[in-house]
């Protein structure tokens, strides 16, 4: 049903989470959806969603006319709908508010609602497009804007300069394995792995630097903790030190955990999650360390390897904090990580890993600034020279020392909501076996 005077309620409207005390006694035009619906002695009850908020409405059939008090026996479960009545106090609402209808009006009629409370996890992934209309899903994506919004707040704060590297590439970043390749008008590209490369350059420009983009890697990964499309924040750093860059994770983490804190109380309350800020500095574990922790968890790793999701849970699950582990195997990381001075068989890297079996929510470490090293560091792991002229002219025109990291907003928003897997932290989410819908 199409109701010709729609544009005219829009101008009018008011947003649920703006009915406070405020307007008890006045009249109010409302839109929203059905969230729930009851009859009770006669008399029907709405409780009416938008994105602000819900609100009860009731229907009374001697208040409103007879199409107004049948569009509302119509109406099913998530119509989208227009009331407009009085705003009265009521003890038995929710929230102590009610509207108590003038007129109801029927903007769009939903079929049969396919969601029942025993829909199983592929299911409800196949309709993704409609579960995120569940509380629960809603207050993990206003977690997630809250933990993009501190993100900005506080590197803002810093000086930092927001940039936007491009989303195609010709390098790879984090090794090739994982490129999702592309025809670009008869050449090959990729999906971004990472904008650090392009950071870099930007440094010797704006200074501080970070991007918060979509990255994508080809890794056909089924664990807890693994997108195959994933956002994160990327920081990079002119005259730093891998010191400099662990000091801002852990600073930037804390203030992410006590922005959403403060901000998502109502959010964390539903989805009984009960985030702890961390105090830096953080604690500091050698790759060493993690390894031998990993055996003792009788898990088969050998040094020299990126510790994988089954020994980073081994690891994180002995910490109740935050904590780095420091001093990755050369042969381990990707060719811009510089070597450790006192010991080239380690780097000046990191990865931050959250407690109780989270694992990694970020990696970084300083980047070699050096041309012969960076130059040796490419062949030796047999990547195309001439494809990162361009990224070794920076180390050929004044590149001072600089440091970095990456932090995946998916893993920091399952990790403070306690979400029992990583695809429940983003709107769409994208694995080797899902990209539908």
């Amino acid at each position: 049903m199409v109701v010709k005077e729609l544009p005219e309620v829009w101008r009018r409207r008011k947003y649920l989470g703006d009915v406070d005390q405020s307007l008890v006694g006045k009249s109010v035009t409302l839109c929203g959806w059905v969230q729930r619906r009851r009859v009770h002695g006669g008399v029907q009850f709405i409780i009416l969603r938008d994105g602000t908020g819900t609100i009860q409405v009731s229907i009374h059939k001697d208040q409103v006319g007879k199409r107004a008090f049948g569009e509302a026996q119509k109406v099913t479960l998530e119509s989208s709908v227009t009331v407009e009545g009085v705003v009265r106090t009521d003890k038995r609402a929710p929230g102590g508010l009610e509207v108590s209808a003038r007129d109801v009006k029927i903007v769009s009629l939903a079929d049969t609602w396919p969601i029942q409370k025993t829909a199983g996890k592929v299911f409800l992934l196949d309709k993704r497009h409609l579960h995120l209309r569940s509380p629960k899903v809603k207050a993990v994506m206003l977690v997630r804007t809250a933990v993009c919004r501190a993100i900005r707040e506080f590197l803002d704060r810093d000086g930092f300069v927001e940039v936007h590297p491009p989303i195609l590439i010709s390098v790879a970043v984090e090794g090739g394995a994982t490129l999702f390749p592309i025809d670009y008008f008869g050449k090959e590209a990729y999906l971004t792995q990472s904008g650090q490369l392009y950071l870099e350059a930007a440094i010797t420009s704006l200074g501080k630097v970070y991007t918060m983009d979509p990255s994508f890697r080809a890794e056909k990964s089924r664990t807890r903790r693994h997108l195959t499309e994933f956002w994160e924040v990327e920081c990079e750093l002119p005259f730093a030190t891998h010191e400099d860059a662990m000091k801002l994770e852990e600073n930037l983490l804390t203030y992410i955990c006590s922005y959403v804190k403060d901000q998502c109380e109502e959010e964390l309350r539903l989805l009984k999650a009960k985030p702890v800020v961390p105090r830096p500095p953080f604690k500091r574990i050698k790759y060493d360390e993690a390894v031998r922790i990993a055996r003792k968890a009788g898990l088969p790793v050998k040094w020299g390897e990126e510790l994988g999701a089954e020994a980073e849970r081994a690891v994180s699950t002995r910490f109740k904090d935050p904590f780095f582990i420091v001093g990755f195997p050369t042969v381990s990381r990707s060719f811009y990580h510089k070597p450790d001075p006192k010991d080239p068989k380690i780097t000046l890297s990191s990865d931050l890993m959250a407690p109780g079996g989270y694992g990694e929510l970020s990696s970084g470490g300083q980047r070699i600034s050096d041309y012969d090293l960076l130059v040796k560091r490419i062949k030796e792991q047999a990547l195309p020279l001439d494809n990162y002229k361009w990224y070794l002219d920076l180390r050929r025109y004044g590149i001072p020392p600089h440091a970095g990291f990456g932090l995946g907003i998916e893993r920091t928003v399952r990790w403070i909501c306690k979400l029992p897997h990583i695809r429940d932290a983003c709107l769409f989410p994208r694995t080797p076996y899902r990209v539908y819908p």
